[in-house]
């Protein structure tokens, strides 16, 4: 991948002002016309650009530009750059190769059911789709509605597992903290709990027996049967 030259009119402001390169040599290092090469040099065009030198910049050097001023006829060349800068990825939703993009109303009815603190826009960004998709999915007025199975995406190749977990921390956030008791009943802590003063329920047959009251059921008992044997 060839080297891009940074700001190229406000380089060549700089070369038309500090260098005897003659407009050919400029413009084909800064990919622009002679003719507008010449009008810079003439202060009918570029007005108000500020040269930009490039020997700062470390796209030129010192010696390259005098080969260029000994020889008409030399082309510059620009010098390759010591750092190299990452290029930055192309916003937008994600491409989805054709043989995968039929499985994506599945995925998107997963992630709904399954994730609905998802937002649209991080569907989008996970399985390459629209917004209106979503949408229709969301509301079941898709065309092919009743035939969706909700799948995983990850499963179907759709979207990485680490993109998917990051989405979804990203939406858990801003989610305020379910308090006790909103999400149904569920058990007291520990702290609740472990100083209850629990008394275990004693049977009648478990007391411990009283000698009086038995000797007093059992007199009772000896006189009933006297009388009976009496009549």
């Amino acid at each position: 991948m060839a080297t891009q030259l940074l700001m190229p009119k406000a380089t060549a402001v700089w070369l038309v002002d500090n260098t005897a390169l003659s407009f050919d040599q400029i413009a084909a290092f800064c990919k622009l016309h002679p003719l507008e090469v010449k009008a810079i040099a003439d202060g009918e065009s570029a007005q108000g650009i500020k040269g930009l030198d490039p020997l700062i910049t470390g796209q030129l050097s010192r010696e390259e530009i005098a080969k260029g001023e000994a020889d008409v006829n030399y082309k510059l060349k620009i010098l390759e750059p010591k750092v190299r800068v990452p290029e930055t990825k192309r916003k937008g939703p994600r491409y989805t190769p054709l043989s995968k993009r039929q499985d994506r109303p599945n995925a998107i009815l997963w992630l709904v059911r399954n994730h609905p603190e998802l937002k649209d826009a991080q569907i989008s960004r996970l399985i390459g789709t629209t917004k209106s998709t979503i949408e229709q999915i969301r509301n079941r007025t898709h065309w092919n509605s009743n035939n969706l199975q909700p799948m995983d995406p990850v499963t179907l190749g759709l979207s990485s597992q680490i993109d998917l977990d990051i989405e979804v921390e990203r939406s858990s956030r801003g989610r305020p903290v379910q308090q006790p008791g909103e999400g149904g009943d569920t058990l007291l802590p520990a702290s609740a709990t472990e100083n209850l003063d629990i008394q275990p329920t004693v049977r009648e047959e478990d007391q411990e027996l009283d000698a009086d009251k038995v000797f007093a059921k059992l007199s009772s008992l000896k006189g009933h049967q006297e009388n009976q044997d009496e009549e």
